[in-house]
């Protein structure tokens, strides 16, 4: 889309030199038969530089694009409206670039709401002296969990306050194709918080969602062009959402912030060397999940019953799993990079989503 928009864009403005060609009887331009005054030609020339502008700022992903873009519009219709006889169709194209621009604005608005969120709560952190996690610190930990730890590298490195995660991946719905994704968290520890954004192309249409996991609520919201609702849920911690997402958050702790799962917060369950059962408790709201770890002390599964799928007839409890594989170094910590979201259906199991690591940062700042 935001190809087709920039190529529409730079062709719709080159046209917007023939004004200023004719003004300044530079060429001959048949096209226009009103006679044109080097002042309006200056305008012309004005609207070809800010659409042009507008073009290069879409391709270096720049998010004050749609300001250019408007303005761009603006004039390029004024002009149009003055000059109506020879140039109204390009009315045409003001209106698709004025629909690219209000879904440009659109997505830059509903993406702050998760940029203040991650700086609301940033803030929020206390900024005591350093602590190291030691080997004491992992005793009241099941043995496989203990040999996740070590695996992972934490021994001996900060304790983490958050974490940042950068993914790519595919994710479907149940009788649908994998439509591709990208997405960036952040997830507190102190006060548990899980702030998700995702860019995706659904069906060709740029499609965003944020789902928010703070205080005592949990929200998913999904907009079909930054604009359009699709998804709009917000529950309170009494709710079965809040809890649905309470299973996320502790599955993301597991995955890719080992060194959280010393926190106080979290009750084990020795089963024996290769399984833990783990219940974790926040706002009042507690989960259960059974970890799976093999021969290295790699985490390889995390199963939960308390997680609920949308359906069409609303929210329903199915097995959740998440299977974890291609452990690598990312930032000295050894990490799974691959991961898969599962839900065991009656019909058999249900892979919704695939999880490709691209960076995990801990103990972000700002």
């Amino acid at each position: 889309m935001k190809t087709i928009l920039t190529i529409l864009t730079a062709i719709h403005g080159a046209i917007h030199l023939m004004g200023f060609v004719k003004a300044f009887e530079l060429a001959e331009i048949k096209e226009l038969t009103l006679p044109v005054s080097k002042p309006f030609g200056v305008l012309w020339l004005l609207a070809f530089l800010l659409f042009i502008v507008t073009c290069y700022l879409i391709y270096q992903k720049n998010s004050q694009w749609w300001i250019v873009g408007i303005l761009s519009v603006f004039i390029s219709q004024l002009l149009i409206f003055y000059f109506w006889e020879d140039a109204k169709f390009g009315s045409i194209a003001n209106a698709i670039i004025l629909a690219g621009v209000i879904a440009g604005y659109s997505s830059l608005r509903f993406e702050n709401t998760y940029r203040k969120d991650v700086a609301s709560t940033l803030a929020t952190i206390q900024h005591r002296p350093q602590e190291m996690i030691l080997e004491s610190d992992l005793a009241r930990l099941p043995a496989p969990v203990q040999n996740y730890l070590w695996h992972t590298g934490v021994v001996g490195k900060p304790k983490i306050k958050n974490v940042k995660i950068v993914f790519e991946g595919e994710m479907r719905e149940k009788g649908k194709d994998f439509f591709r994704f990208t997405s960036e968290q952040y997830n507190f520890f102190q006060d548990p918080a899980r702030l998700f954004f995702m860019r995706a192309n659904f069906k060709g249409l740029p499609t965003a969602g944020y789902h928010r996991y703070k205080n005592n609520t949990a929200g998913m919201h999904i907009k079909l062009l930054s604009l359009v609702p699709v998804v709009n849920m917000e529950t309170t911690a009494d709710e079965e959402m809040f809890k649905t997402e309470t299973v996320t958050f502790f599955n993301d702790l597991c995955l890719f912030a080992p060194a959280a799962l010393i926190d106080p917060k979290i009750t084990w369950e020795a089963i024996d060397d290769h399984h833990a059962r783990a219940i974790f408790t926040n706002k009042g709201t507690s989960i259960k999940a059974t970890l799976y770890f093999n021969d290295e002390g790699q985490l390889i599964n995390f199963i939960s019953e308390d997680r609920s799928a949308i359906t069409p007839d609303g929210l329903k409890k199915y097995r959740f799993s998440t299977p974890a594989s291609q452990y690598k170094n990312i930032n000295g910590y050894n990490l799974c990079t691959y991961g898969e979201a599962t839900w065991q259906y009656p019909d058999g199991p249900f892979v919704y989503g695939k999880f490709y690591v691209q960076d995990v940062v801990y103990n972000v700042a700002e």
